[in-house]
């Protein structure tokens, strides 16, 4: 009995182990992907949720506040404490990005996108776990910007696991990735529709329809595990507003392309703030961990007299939408804002751009809402409905998502009857950003980087393909003459094995001539380079089309 017992063991093991080669070597197949995606969508849901609940058990435990009440609470505190818990946590968050990524940058939804477009459908992990970890402490410890972006690249994380564990090709894994990144969105904002499009629009970047399906998957199951946990609420209550739809239109046009603006001006102001924070770095030798440390002290001492820049700050967007506070204090509350995101960002202490362009849009739209309503008060509705608008503007300009952000502030509001005028403002305020930044502010953060992927396949697909995978080696048939070859790199003309397309198609066009030659530059400055084989135009230009034909083929199947 015993035999016949272990024998069916080691069979059902051997079969398992068939299948298991099987999927790594043909693929998921479709009902098998959704399931997949079904599982990625709920540990993504899980981990937005996990991550949320750390950050208020650690405020609950450096403040005495979680997030919901935080500002009113910090006025209660001593100036030493609102100064010196930010200090504190900036040095901690220093010490984990110097210890573990090579940068010393946290990771974030730019990189995410960069994982899609030029990493085939992976992120980094030893840096993206730095990165949450940092993050967590940041929003912890007063850093003034959202959790929304951290959550998203552990998403990526989880779904970069699975595709190396399945051998993903690259469709299936940015198809995973997809779905991950749906799911965070989802169940941070409790917005299945929204989670769903984000990705496709934002991470993917198109919307064919063998992603649709899985993506949605996951994200209906990440939604439902974030309302088994916190309910089926949305993130925000509004009061009673109305539209006087025709004859009030006019003005939220001007709110949008005022917000389009306005999220130029963060936008620009965190890449000032970060060129700054650079030179001030090397100038004075500054130790990377202190980079944070002093960044959470400026944070700290704005704090004292501005308490609302301190961590997610849904409670002051709370209080705009509800048109709790004054028109001045809306416009001086958006600037110090503005300060606080670009100096949490410039001192590299972690988190997001999505919740400050929320709470930057809600007070914009308040402010514009209270002169908008006292000039015209007979055909205007309530101020609190701009702030609505102008909410979803910044935040669509800032991400470069209309579609999403749409969706997104009609799930958190569960107000769908405000829709013509949150469109209206986020399409202009869309088409002003559009033109003064290179599309959002994460495609902006990865031309910075030197990554062209705003610019579109037919630029960063060059960068995924290197000389050592296209170079005919040397000394075979086909391949280049010695004396050619060596001809050319005495002029300085030649490519190494990491070297891609993006410098070779440049370095054919200078030259006229038909190779480049591949070398291993030799470590010592001034050393003889080993030739090792060459590029040739016609084997480049092959590749580079077959590569924007895959593109084009993912983009509409």
């Amino acid at each position: 009995m015993q035999d016949v017992l272990s024998a069916q063991i080691t069979r059902y093991r051997d079969g398992l182990q068939g299948a298991l080669r099987r999927l790594r070597r043909q693929g998921p197949g479709q009902v098998l992907f959704w399931l997949i995606a079904l599982v990625i969508g709920a540990l993504a849901g899980g981990v937005a949720i996990g991550f949320r609940e750390g950050i208020a058990l650690l405020q609950l435990n450096f403040y005495g506040e979680s997030d919901a009440l935080l500002h009113s609470h910090l006025s209660t505190l001593e100036w030493y404490w609102v100064v010196g818990i930010p200090v504190a946590g900036g040095f901690i968050v220093g010490l984990i990005l110097w210890r573990f990524t090579p940068d010393g940058r946290g990771r974030s939804v730019a990189h995410v996108i960069e994982g899609a477009a030029l990493h085939h459908g992976r992120v980094e992990k030893e840096a993206g776990l730095a990165s949450a970890a940092a993050s967590l402490i940041t929003l912890s410890t007063g850093g003034s910007t959202g959790r929304e972006g951290p959550v998203v690249h552990l998403a990526a994380l989880i779904s970069t696991a699975v595709s190396n564990w399945l051998r993903a090709p690259d469709i299936t894994a940015r198809d995973l990735m997809g779905c991950a990144v749906a799911g965070a969105v989802s169940a941070s904002f409790n917005a299945p529709i929204a989670g769903a499009l984000f990705a496709l629009e934002v991470i993917l970047r198109h919307f064919a329809i063998h992603a649709f399906a899985p993506i949605v998957v996951a994200s209906v199951s990440a939604t439902v595990v974030s309302r088994l946990w916190q309910g089926d609420l949305p993130e925000f209550s509004l009061p009673e507003h109305s539209l006087a739809f025709y004859v009030e239109l006019p003005a939220f046009m001007v709110l949008g392309l005022i917000c389009g603006l306005v999220a130029v001006v963060m936008m620009k102001a965190i890449f000032l703030a970060e060129n700054a924070g650079d030179r001030i770095t090397r100038r004075l030798n500054l130790w990377l961990p202190l980079r944070p440390a002093l960044a959470g002290l400026l944070l700290g001492l704005i704090a004292t007299q501005f308490p609302h820049i301190i961590g997610v700050g849904y409670e002051t967007t709370s209080r705009a939408l509800n048109g709790e506070l004054v028109m001045w204090s809306a416009i001086l509350f958006a600037v110090v804002k503005v300060i606080a995101v670009a100096l949490t960002m410039a001192g590299r202490m972690g988190g997001g751009v999505f919740s400050p362009s929320l709470m930057l849009g809600a007070l914009t739209g308040l402010a514009f809402g209270w002169v908008s309503t006292s000039i015209f008060p007979t055909v205007s509705g309530s101020e609190t409905l701009y702030a609505l608008a102008g909410m979803g503007a910044v935040a669509a300009a800032v991400l470069g998502a209309p579609i999403s952000t749409t969706l997104i502030v009609f799930e958190m509001t569960g107000d769908w009857q405000a829709g013509i005028a949150v469109m209206v403002a986020v399409s202009l305020a869309s088409a002003v950003a559009v033109t003064l930044v290179d599309r959002s502010f994460f495609l902006t953060q990865l031309e910075r980087a030197g990554h062209h992927v705003a610019a579109g396949p037919q630029d960063y697909v060059q960068c995924t393909i290197t000389a050592g995978a296209l170079m005919r080696p040397r000394g075979a048939e086909n391949g280049a003459s010695d004396t050619q070859s060596w001809s050319l790199v005495e002029q300085g003309a030649y490519l190494t094995r990491s070297d891609t397309l993006e410098k070779a198609l440049p370095l054919f066009d200078r030259i006229g001539g038909n190779m480049i030659p591949v070398v291993k530059t030799s470590k010592d400055e001034g050393g003889t380079p080993e030739l090792l084989g060459a590029v040739f135009h016609v084997d480049a230009l092959k590749a580079f089309n077959r590569a924007l034909a895959d593109v084009a083929k993912e983009e509409h199947s």
